[in-house]
């Protein structure tokens, strides 16, 4: 019979535990630089232990020092009357240099084109925001554009709401009854109406805005370029997948023109812009600064870190000789002071650490890599997490932390470290190595750049064409990759003779 009554037992078992010091010290170690740098300056503002040697100016700070000391020291040994002689002679200096200060900007300051007489008051001159020139958004564009219009005011709301639902390209995508429907309320409008103030709008420029589809973007322009009724209108109406197809003869023969015909009015369509609000469109540019620097030594490939910018943290040495001075605070501060000191030190070691395993993993990818770094992308070799992790005898998942949001800059240019892990492909024939997924991609991408526009490569052909260079790869794989490096199919790379 099995005692089933409750009792206690004392176990001893091992395990790890995530203290909040090692949860802080893998965060750091997955941060990019320009986070690194944030949470630096972020702690830095709330831990008082820690400080930059590099903010502080000594020369400046001693020779202000002495100067103060001197003068009390001097201060020190007159009497009270002429202390205050020597104060006043002091505040008089001060004065007098401010005053000419002023004279001298206001007179003979003519940098930069100032002058005395065309110097604007301070509180007259733009702030430093209203000198940054601002980009034109396509929206404000069309609006500027419908406030010259001679629409009523009634006509000016519904087009107000028309540009609001132009996108980026410059195509509205929402249709004329849901504007009209949210126009009801206060305007009650029928579709029509709205449609008539989008014909309006089409008209703005840039040319072909307020489209509701390709076709019609395309029709906008033909019609400002007085092309209606023509060869140009009827392929763009009625022909233009056969178009995009290559499909010359067919659009030739079913219009009853000649193939030459086509080719010239094919000439024209590729030049009608299908993303009017292209010119409109603005991007944030993402600037990278590299982790790490791969520079040439004596034919040797050496890893540099790149540290500039960030702080170069320490403990403060004053709270830490104020922790060593028994009876200088009181035990509350004491405390404060001892968990601030833990917090820096830990800090300052986490940040260590994490760019000793950098640095440890790029020496670790420029040793498989020497022949990328020498002779570019097709020579990239496959490599794995583990074949790194075993190599600095280190865990995949610290590799993995480590090249998120890292860049190296390289001879061959600027990376991230991930981009070094890709996947093999197996050697045919002679060639038994395996060829980097990435190099692969590579080779395809400069036989259709080499090809024959006239007769372009098929994906079967290719496949056949990298067999002959001992690389085993599938047509799917060929198809996949072409759409990787957004290269279209053969019959729509085809182009005349």
């Amino acid at each position: 019979m099995v005692d089933m009554r409750p009792r206690l037992e004392l176990k001893l078992a091992q395990k790890l535990v995530m203290t909040p010091q090692l949860q802080q010290a893998i965060k750091l170690l997955q941060l990019s630089k320009l986070e690194l740098d944030q949470v630096i300056n972020q702690e830095m503002v709330e831990n008082p232990v820690l400080e930059d040697p590099g903010s502080e100016t000594p020369e400046d700070g001693d020779t202000r020092t002495t100067q103060e000391g001197d003068l009390d020291r001097q201060e020190g040994g007159l009497d009270q009357v002429d202390v205050d002689q020597v104060k006043e002679e002091r505040v008089e200096q001060k004065e007098d240099l401010d005053l000419k200060w002023e004279n001298y900007y206001l007179d003979d300051g003519r940098d930069e084109g100032w002058s005395s007489a065309s110097a604007a008051p301070d509180d007259e001159r733009p702030s430093f925001e209203q000198t940054l020139a601002n980009t034109t958004s396509l929206v404000d564009h069309l609006l500027w554009q419908l406030g010259l219009s001679n629409m009523t005011e009634k006509e000016k709301e519904i087009g107000t709401a028309i540009i609001g639902e132009i996108d980026d390209n410059g195509y509205v995508k929402t249709s004329l009854e849901e504007i009209s429907g949210s126009l009801v309320g206060s305007l009650n409008v029928p579709t029509s109406v709205v449609e008539a103030v989008l014909r309006t709008v089409q008209g703005f420029d840039p040319v072909g805005v307020g489209a509701r589809d390709l076709i019609e973007c395309l029709l906008i322009q033909v019609e400002q370029l007085e092309l209606s009724g023509s060869l140009v209108e009827t392929i763009i109406s009625d022909y233009l997948g056969e178009l995009e197809r290559k499909r010359y003869q067919t659009i030739a023969k079913d219009c009853g023109v000649t193939v030459e015909e086509v080719l010239q009015a094919a000439k024209v369509i590729e030049h009608l812009e299908p993303k009017p609000g292209r010119p409109y469109f603005t991007s944030q540019n993402a600037y990278i600064t590299p982790d790490l620097y791969v520079v040439k030594s004596e034919g040797k490939f050496v890893i540099m870190l790149n540290d500039d910018g960030l702080p170069k943290l320490k403990i403060s040495p004053y709270y830490r000789s104020l922790l060593r001075q028994k009876g200088a605070i009181t035990d509350s501060t004491k405390t404060y002071l001892e968990e601030k000191f833990r917090s820096a030190l830990w800090l300052v070691r986490s940040i260590e650490q994490r760019n000793r395993t950098i640095q440890l993993v790029g020496e670790s990818i420029v040793k498989f890599q020497q022949e990328f770094l020498e002779r570019g992308v097709q020579y990239l070799k496959p490599l794995i997490l583990r074949q790194v992790a075993d190599d600095i005898s280190m865990h995949e998942s610290t590799v993995s932390r480590v090249t998120t949001q890292k860049y190296i800059h390289t001879p061959q240019g600027i990376f991230e470290l991930k981009f070094f892990f890709n996947s093999s492909i197996p050697g045919t024939g002679g060639q038994l190595e395996s060829r980097s997924s990435v190099a692969v991609r590579e080779v395809i991408r400069k036989m259709v750049a080499d090809e024959d526009s006239a007769h372009p490569l098929k994906d079967h052909e290719i496949v056949n064409k990298l067999r002959d260079q001992d690389i085993k790869i599938a047509r799917r794989t060929v198809t996949k990759y072409r759409a990787w490096l957004n290269i279209e199919s053969a019959s729509r790379r085809r182009k005349p003779c």
